[in-house]
């Protein structure tokens, strides 16, 4: 896996706010680049250096096994949650997924557009 894409993949994790989440695939999206399998395994390998619950499945759901040490978090920044029980709790998207700023969106632009660049000592 290229160091570019973990580190644009980590660079927008990182961007969202307390509260909010995105899926593996608006993280593809908005970085134009892998797709959500990509995301989630640049998230199980080096997402404990962000706020890995943040990014979640589509069903707003985490791996198995993260939920319960997601929830400490979730519940400490009022993440919207579905009410199906403790264990099986689920992030609520329509209320929790964050829509970036234009702002923020410039941002994000930036971390694309170093994954088209050339990697250092790489000749064009």
């Amino acid at each position: 896996m290229r160091p570019e894409f973990v580190d644009a993949v980590l660079g927008l994790a990182a961007m969202v706010p307390a509260g909010k989440v995105l899926t593996y695939g608006d993280v593809a999206e908005l970085l134009d680049a892998g797709g959500p399998r990509h995301v989630g395994r640049v998230m199980s390998h080096y997402g404990s250096e962000v706020a890995w619950w943040r990014i979640v499945r589509a069903d707003g759901t985490l791996p198995g096994g993260l939920v319960e040490r997601a929830l400490p978090h979730y519940e400490e920044e009022r993440t919207p949650l579905s009410d199906l029980g403790r264990s099986s709790r689920r992030v609520a998207m329509r209320r929790a997924r964050w829509l970036p700023s234009d702002s923020d969106l410039a941002r994000i632009e930036v971390l694309s557009r170093k994954l088209s660049e050339p990697a250092a000592g790489m000749d064009e």
